[in-house]
Formats: C-alpha cells, sequence, structure tokens
C-alpha cells in the first residue's frame, strides 16, 4: 500500500456500527501496510498501536461493538476459494477519525488508497468474525493465509470445495471432537421468528461412533404455520420432540455449543450454513460468537470450525459454480432416503448422514467414480445426472427404463389397451 487518499471535513468520532459501510480492505493491508503510506511520520506510532493485536482484542478498542466479546472482523470468501480477514471501510474510517478525536494525530489521517478497496460485489460470501484474544487472531491470518497459498493458481471455487472435502475426510477418520449437525427453522413470513431447532451429533467413545439427537419447538411460535415450505414440525422421525419456552430454546442451544466445545474441537455441520449461522449468533439465540470456516490440520480444543455439507458435495459432482443443491437432492444422490423434511431435527440428522457417507468414503475423485462411473470427462469434471435422478417425481420404472414414450407407427391410445 504506497498510497493514500485525503479527505476533506471535520467529522466527530461516532460508533463505527453508525458509518457506511461500502465496503472492505485485508486486514494484512491495513495492518502491514497503512501505518508506511502516511505522510506524516508522527502519525504512524497512534496507528500500529491501536492495530497490533492485543489492541484490537481489548476491551476498550474504539472498534469495539456493545454486546460482542471481542473484535469484530469480516472473512470474505472470493470466486477461486481463496478467503481473506477484512476490516470493513467503515471501521477503517472510524479508526482515523477517533484517533483526531482524542488528540492522537493533528488532523485525521488519510484514507487507504480505493484501489485496495474490496466491493461486496467482488465477495462470493461475508460473515463477521469475533476475535477475543490475539493468539487465536494471529493463528486465523496464518492459517488463512496457509490454504491461500494452497489454492493459488488453481483459479477455481472447485478447487476450495475439493479441499475442504479431503480435509474433512482426514478429522473424520482420526476421530478428533465432536461433529454435529444443526439446523433452524424459521417462520417463513417472517425469518425472524425462529420455531424449531434440531440437532444431530457424533463422537467416539472408546473408538466406537456414538450418535445423538434432538428436534426443540419454541412453545409461544406454535401457532405460526408455514405458507410455502411443508408443515412438518410435529413430524420428527428420530425421538420425541420438546416443546420449550424461547429462554429455555435459547439456553439449551448454548448449553449443547458450550458442552461440546469444552471436551474438544466442535465441528458445526450445516447444509448451506449462511442462515443458520446468522441464527446462531442472532440475539434469539447467542450460540456463538467466532467460527473457523477453514479446516485446519491441527484443530485446537475450544475451537469451532464450520463444515458445510453443501460444499463438500458440490465437489463430489465436481460443480464450481455458485448453486448449492438443496438437503433433498444431496441426500437422493447419496442414496440417504429422506421423510419429513423441513423439520429442523429431520434436517439435522439427514444433514449428518450426509456428511458421514462422503467423509468416511474414499478420495473425492475415486468416490464420484464409484458412486457415478464414467458420468464425467476429461475436460468437464461434473457429473452429468440423468432427468430421473435429479426429479424425485420420477417413477421408480423411468429410474430403470427412462420415460415411457410412444412408440411411431402405433396408435398411442393402443398402448394402453390390454
Amino acid at each position: 500500500m504506497s498510497q493514500c487518499s485525503s479527505s476533506t471535513g471535520s467529522t466527530k468520532a461516532t460508533n463505527p456500527t453508525a458509518s457506511v459501510m461500502i465496503g472492505y480492505y485485508r486486514f494484512t493491508d491495513i495492518f502491514f501496510e497503512w501505518h508506511q503510506a502516511l505522510p506524516n511520520q508522527a502519525d504512524v506510532s497512534p496507528l500500529k498501536a491501536l492495530l497490533a493485536y492485543s489492541a484490537l482484542v481489548h476491551p476498550d478498542h474504539p472498534l469495539r461493538k456493545e454486546g460482542v466479546n471481542g473484535i469484530e472482523l469480516y472473512l470474505g470468501t472470493f470466486e477461486t476459494g481463496e478467503m481473506r480477514l477484512l476490516f470493513s471501510s467503515a471501521q477503517v474510517e472510524y479508526i482515523r477519525y477517533w484517533l483526531h478525536a482524542v488528540g492522537l494525530t493533528e488532523q485525521p489521517i488519510p484514507i487507504p488508497s480505493s484501489e485496495y478497496l474490496i466491493l461486496p460485489s467482488d465477495l462470493v460470501s461475508c460473515s463477521p468474525d469475533v476475535y477475543s484474544d490475539p493468539a487465536v487472531l494471529k493463528r486465523a491470518i496464518k492459517n488463512i493465509d496457509k490454504n491461500n497459498k494452497r489454492l493459488r493458481g488453481t483459479g477455481t471455487l472447485l478447487a476450495s470445495r475439493r479441499f475442504a472435502f479431503e480435509k474433512a475426510r482426514t478429522l473424520w477418520a482420526a476421530k478428533l471432537g465432536t461433529w454435529c449437525a444443526v439446523d433452524f427453522e424459521a417462520w417463513d413470513m417472517d425469518h425472524t421468528l425462529l420455531t424449531e431447532f434440531g440437532w444431530s451429533l457424533a463422537s467416539w467413545k472408546d473408538g466406537v461412533l456414538v450418535r445423538e439427537n434432538g428436534h426443540l419447538i419454541v412453545k409461544e411460535h406454535r401457532s405460526y404455520t408455514q405458507k410455502y415450505v411443508p408443515n412438518h414440525r410435529e413430524f420428527y422421525n428420530f425421538g420425541p420432540s420438546e416443546v420449550v419456552s424461547r429462554s429455555t430454546f435459547k439456553q439449551r442451544i448454548q448449553d449443547l455449543i458450550n458442552e461440546h466445545k469444552a471436551t474438544g474441537p466442535l465441528f458445526l455441520i450445516f447444509h448451506d450454513s449462511s442462515q443458520d449461522i446468522k441464527y446462531l449468533k442472532s440475539d434469539a439465540v447467542k450460540a456463538v460468537e467466532r467460527l473457523d470456516y477453514i479446516l485446519p490440520d491441527s484443530p485446537q480444543n475450544g475451537e469451532i470450525y464450520v463444515v458445510d455439507t453443501a460444499d463438500l458435495f458440490a465437489a463430489l459432482e465436481g460443480d464450481e459454480s455458485n448453486n448449492k443443491r438443496a438437503l433433498e437432492r444431496v441426500c437422493r444422490h447419496l442414496q440417504i432416503p429422506t421423510q419429513f423434511l423441513h423439520n429442523a431435527g429431520n434436517d439435522a440428522h439427514y444433514t449428518l448422514d450426509a456428511l458421514i457417507a462422503m467423509a468416511s468414503g474414499d478420495p473425492v475423485d475415486q468416490q464420484r467414480e464409484q458412486r457415478w462411473p464414467k458420468r464425467t470427462e476429461d475436460n468437464q469434471p461434473k457429473v452429468e445426472f440423468r432427468d430421473w435422478e435429479e426429479d424425485s417425481d420420477y417413477s421408480d420404472l423411468e429410474g430403470v427404463m427412462g420415460p415411457l414414450v410412444a412408440n411411431p407407427g402405433v396408435d398411442n391410445d393402443s398402448q394402453n389397451e390390454f
């Protein structure tokens, strides 16, 4: 970062959430480069001190948001699959004006050059990530950089998915920690109103796989029925549902996460994780603050790692698009029977089934060929599924013989006469 842009005018320092976010800056650019581009050397030391690892996670840091236990940064994913830890441009703006407001700089320091600005449209996804320990923040940056180096030159999202697939296989085979699939259901007329939570977890006791399932229904929201998806709240397949109050709902989810995080690394499994992670971090649940989105070589006790079966299946079928398959289709292709989907407990159970089916199998290319022989070409890694494999409305007979068609030269009505 060799350039900074000046900004005129006087702005009073306010809470960072009050600023308008228009983009992001790489954490490494802000941490290592911003101070080097400042024209006034007297401004260098205050900026470096404010950006030090120990300062960033301190409770009194000006970027600390009320109710958040640590510094809230952002983890962005590019189309190549590479990830970056990010500051929002609102945070960068606030840093420069805070330094001036408390008298540490004579003028607001110049903002980084716009050429370093990352627009939301440049990212496939971006989610907040909270750090309360400087060592954890350092390790996260190191792991992200290590993963990016592995992906560099591949140029596709598929490469990152393939890497995640093989890492999940390795960690599953090592029988590490607890693997817990979770799912929320919300009222489809107001997605902030949570109605159900389901979980299905796997761990090992004396080397033997042990599974546990559960399903919670929010008592106060039981009267809300879905308009656009099936109402399967009362059709939990794996035991009795528990009807609990909103406060108990929140506490039970927090206890589930904390209990298994305390005993080793916790792998939270989602099918298309973005919405469920928002629910976990929402005021209605508040079960997690920070998550690791990259599976490391050596998972740490007390850390929570995200595993997304939608991404793992995309790696398995060779799909490099941003489209993610629904859980029902993934289970159908993996030959996992399902019943009463859109029940949070059932969805969690089938998500863990899908994870186990893929993670306990052979390496991704070998497993693809075993499941769907000769369905790919050298220059096209994506499996070409047949219509009857994609559509559950096709009959079993069509699956074996193909769709029935009229016989040319024969009266169609006569074909139906016996």
